[in-house]
């Protein structure tokens, strides 16, 4: 869709293609101020989809078959448009027609301004959507192209392909098993009053609890 975030698709892409993932593209006119139709069908070598009247594409790929070939659904970046077309079933183009009109898994990394992520509205659409089983990658804080901080940032490809894995149930070696991750500072008594303890963030336990996740732990 079209924000600023759509230039990491082009990496995304790349990367999973490079998995042997089959990636088919369906970019939306605001998408394609920013990415161009010929850089993402060179990086997924396929034809790229954008047009919902298009005769030639509705007649070898109608959008109806388009929504249901594919294994998983990812709208990357989200943009709020797109999050509110979603939750409220408008389907003006072919990217939320397509979204619509599925029956499979749809995952979502929402990229937009700090203030727009916020906003009461897109709250209630996220809400909506996660109510309906949509998964959310994302978002993450940090510096935004606008020059603002804040929650919105659309979080990176290693991240959104994590999260495509966990959707496809890839690496599931410890499906059925339990771990138990501790994390955060650690305290030795000196005495009743007093203790010795370290600065950890517990960041490094929540990876390791994630990447078990990941493995179907």
């Amino acid at each position: 869709t079209g924000g600023i975030a759509a230039f990491k698709c082009l990496d995304l892409i790349r990367r999973l293609r490079e998995r042997g993932a089959l990636v088919r593209c369906v970019l939306t006119p605001a998408g394609a101020r920013f990415v161009t139709p010929l850089s993402l069908s060179a990086l997924s070598e396929d034809k790229i989809y954008s047009d919902l009247f298009s005769l030639t594409d509705e007649h070898e790929m109608g959008h109806i078959e388009l929504s249901r070939d594919a294994d998983l659904l990812v709208v990357a970046p989200a943009t709020a448009n797109m999050l509110a077309k979603m939750a409220n079933g408008i389907a003006d183009d072919l990217a939320s027609t397509v979204l619509l009109a599925t029956d499979k898994d749809v995952l979502v990394a929402p990229a937009m301004n700090v203030r727009m992520w916020e906003h009461s509205a897109t709250q209630a659409n996220v809400a909506t959507l996660g109510a309906r089983g949509i998964r959310f990658a994302g978002p993450t804080d940090g510096p935004m192209a606008c020059g603002e901080f804040g929650d919105g940032r659309m979080i990176e490809q290693p991240e959104i392909i994590a999260a495509i894995e966990a959707a496809l149930g890839i690496g599931s070696r410890l499906v059925g098993r339990r771990a138990l991750v501790t994390s955060g500072p650690t305290m030795e008594e000196i005495d009743p009053v007093r203790y010795i303890a370290n600065r950890s963030s517990g960041k490094q336990g929540h990876a390791i609890a994630s990447a078990f996740v990941r493995m179907g732990a």
